[in-house]
């Protein structure tokens, strides 16, 4: 039964969502206030958080600061009545999953929540599985990256970008497919996320000058060569 944190401080929107998810037979508990979340995410090791972003005291920003800071990759969906693209980014730089907007569908929401469970399955399954191409090894059970032996750090939606690009093998990913796929960002959102991870990528792990990975396809997107 896979174990889900819904950190909100409104009482009936906590509860509602609690029931929910609940009855879509996840075990669930609710924080009311950041320096809760915290305790309870580290003690408890959700699968999955739900995290409203203005609370009392500790606010979202910082629980989900201090919850990466300690190495944590739970998947994390913000929902917030925050609908600016600036909070958006805020959020997507200190690596949560998505960002839904409040008010939104409960069945949207539970669509979201089990769409990330299964990625995190995946992950899981993948055990000692190795990729590699060219000096890259990607240890996908440990989520570690080596270049030509020395290990590598990539922010965890980094990480996430590349293998979607990978999975690919050669086809050409859109910006918004990116974005939907890795950030669950609707299509209509106009950002440089993707461009800037993908110069992160580059960066540590191809030619920043002359990429020979991952390369640029004009005015559609990028796609992964090995």
């Amino acid at each position: 039964m896979s174990r889900i944190l819904v950190v909100e401080d409104n009482t009936d929107l906590a509860a509602g969502i609690e029931y929910n998810l609940t009855l879509e037979g996840y075990d669930v508990r609710v924080a009311d206030d950041g320096r809760a979340a915290i305790a309870t995410a580290s003690e408890w090791e959700p699968d999955l958080i739900l995290l409203d972003l203005m609370l009392p005291g500790v606010d979202g920003y910082q629980v989900l600061q201090q919850i990466r800071g300690k190495g944590s990759h739970v998947p994390v969906i913000i929902l917030s009545a925050r609908g600016e693209e600036a909070d958006k980014v805020r959020g997507f730089r200190l690596d949560a999953d998505q960002y839904v907007t409040k008010p939104f569908g409960i069945l949207e929401l539970l669509e979201r929540v089990a769409a990330l469970l299964r990625r995190s399955a995946r992950e899981s399954d993948a055990g000692t599985a190795t990729l590699a191409f060219g000096d890259i090894v990607i240890d996908l059970g440990s989520r570690m990256i080596s270049r030509a032996g020395r290990p590598v750090a990539l922010t965890p939606k980094a990480y996430e970008l590349l293998l979607a690009l990978m999975r690919r093998d050669g086809v050409v990913a859109s910006r918004a497919e990116l974005l939907k796929e890795v950030w669950g960002y609707g299509a209509f959102i106009m950002t440089r996320t993707v461009d800037s991870h993908i110069a992160e990528l580059r960066r540590k792990l191809d030619d920043p000058t002359h990429p020979r990975h991952i390369i640029t396809v004009w005015k559609v997107g990028y796609r992964f060569e090995r």
